[in-house]
């Protein structure tokens, strides 16, 4: 059985508790691929390999049945407040 998007996010908030999260199945439905945007207090005081290992970790069983993981964004709160802030700064 394939693994689905709400599968995938469901997993993610009962480990990691995210405040914030994007998951995107680009595999056009049949679940082998899916691209991660996460924000979560535990990635406090992790280099960014070790937040991409610790999001993989609490996918491990999805990620029997998983092709490709792209973890575009792995924050912080405080790292995804600034990116807000600078995204919302308007241009002149």
């Amino acid at each position: 059985m394939a693994v689905t998007k709400e599968q995938v996010e469901s997993t993610l908030n009962s480990k990691l508790n995210p405040s914030h999260l994007e998951v995107i199945d680009t595999s056009g439905g049949c679940g082998a691929s899916f691209t991660v945007a996460i924000v979560s207090e535990r990635f406090e005081g992790k280099r960014l390999l070790e937040r991409h290992r610790i999001v993989n970790a609490a996918l491990v069983e999805e990620m029997k049945q998983i092709h490709a993981l792209s973890i575009t964004k792995a924050f912080t709160p405080d790292q995804w407040k600034q990116q807000e802030a600078q995204v919302s700064q308007p241009t002149a």
